[in-house]
């Protein structure tokens, strides 16, 4: 296994309708919640702990919500919030 993101359900349910730009600053920030938890969790398969909860994470654009499941060395992006003004 290696770690990875994803939106879940699915990027069409957690993403739809977001702006492109915004999006991009939420992957580009997923990408580095990746290589931080892989660091810190070096055997995340052997993880016997509790997950550590939903966390936000604030970006160009807007925040979005996500949880780090070490087990799984996946980070979970739940919701996606542009910020209401352009």
């Amino acid at each position: 296994m290696t770690w990875h993101w994803e939106y879940v359900p699915d990027e069409e349910t957690v993403a739809a309708g977001a702006p492109p730009g915004f999006l991009a600053e939420v992957e580009k920030k997923a990408d580095e919640l990746v290589r931080a938890a892989a660091a810190l969790h070096l055997h995340g398969a052997a993880w016997q702990a509790a997950d550590e909860g939903a966390r936000h994470a604030f970006v160009a654009g807007g925040f979005f919500v996500y949880m780090i499941t070490p087990r799984s060395e996946l980070v979970s992006i739940w919701q996606v919030t542009p910020d209401p003004l352009p």
